[in-house]
């Protein structure tokens, strides 16, 4: 317990000093790149929904071995190569680095006033139509995927990490991917997909509630009073489609005193989101930087917390 501690503390560490090079490998691509065969090869005819849990478990399994040997042999050879293999494995399955610049892409242009430029930076990081958005749409759609993804890309990971070091955060990375790829409601994958949506929010179900929590425990709201905002919290994180993600977005809502949710059109459709929060102030691009504030506070709040709960087991096997 205590090495997987040490080895998710430095994979936070190297995370915000280097984050996701474009440029070097990455297993997530090797993964997305495993995932598009199987779905090519299994996608069609009948029993998709079968065939979609067939390759959610080959993925997962597989994944789980490759690292688990690696791991073992890093660990075998000395427990300092061990921690060192299990951090850098950790480290890329997090991405609080490349989350903060992606939505700071969105607030620089957005501060010089080149809203062009800030749609485009958002259209990457989204799937909305952005070439028609306001500044504060553009803010909303930067902030709620910083809201969204602190537990998908930063704290889901590490907890899993906790649970069972480099092999089962690379298995959350894994079926992260697999929803993000197939767990679409739309014909082609609604049933191919189904078993990829439904592990990833089993998945992300602790994790997302104890992100939300740690979020408003770490920030204070700005505008609302705190007891207020609890309830708004609770209230407000059961309105999203997603089972996980609204608690991330009702907290950031809370904490800024904005309104997140709201009409989005993709591919020229209308999407009328559940809102969540209360609109005390208007939305603007200076609050892209307080979420990026919060979630570098919750995710030290939440490596604390990891800490204390790591440390609290490893005591009581100690009396058994």
């Amino acid at each position: 317990m205590m090495f997987h501690l040490i080895a998710i503390t430095l994979a936070y560490i190297i995370d915000l000093i280097i984050g996701d090079p474009p440029d070097w490998p990455h297993p997530v691509r090797w993964i997305g790149s495993l995932i598009s065969i199987l779905e090519k090869r299994l996608n069609n005819g009948r029993y998709k929904k079968i065939k979609g849990v067939f390759m959610l478990l080959f993925i997962l399994l597989f994944v789980f071995s490759i690292v688990l040997i690696m791991i073992l042999i890093a660990y075998k050879i000395h427990p300092v190569v061990g921690i060192a293999v299990e951090s850098i494995i950790i480290s890329s399955t997090i991405a609080q680095k490349s989350l903060k610049e992606a939505s700071l892409a969105v607030y620089r242009p957005l501060e010089n006033g080149d809203i062009k430029l800030a749609r485009e930076k958002l259209s990457y990081i989204v799937g909305r139509d952005t070439d028609i958005l306001d500044e504060s749409e553009v803010a909303r759609g930067a902030i709620e995927t910083v809201a969204e993804n602190t537990s998908d890309g930063v704290t889901a990971p590490l907890f899993w990490a906790l649970i069972g070091g480099a092999p089962l955060a690379m298995v959350y990375r894994a079926a992260n991917t697999c929803d993000s790829m197939v767990g679409h409601l739309n014909d082609r994958y609604k049933d191919f997909g189904w078993a990829s949506a439904k592990w990833d929010d089993v998945m992300n179900w602790i994790p997302s509630r104890i992100s939300g929590i740690l979020m408003l425990l770490g920030t204070k709201p700005q505008r609302m009073e705190t007891k207020r905002a609890w309830k708004v919290l609770f209230q407000d994180s059961k309105k999203h489609p997603s089972p996980n993600s609204g608690w991330g977005e009702a907290a950031v809502a809370v904490i800024l005193g904005v309104q997140l949710g709201g009409i989005n059109y993709y591919k020229g459709i209308l999407s009328d989101r559940a809102r969540m929060g209360e609109p005390l102030v208007p939305i603007q691009a200076e609050h892209i930087l307080m979420t990026n504030m919060i979630l570098s506070r919750t995710v030290l709040w939440f490596l604390v917390f990891l800490w204390l709960g790591g440390m609290f087991f490893e005591w009581v096997f100690t009396l058994i």
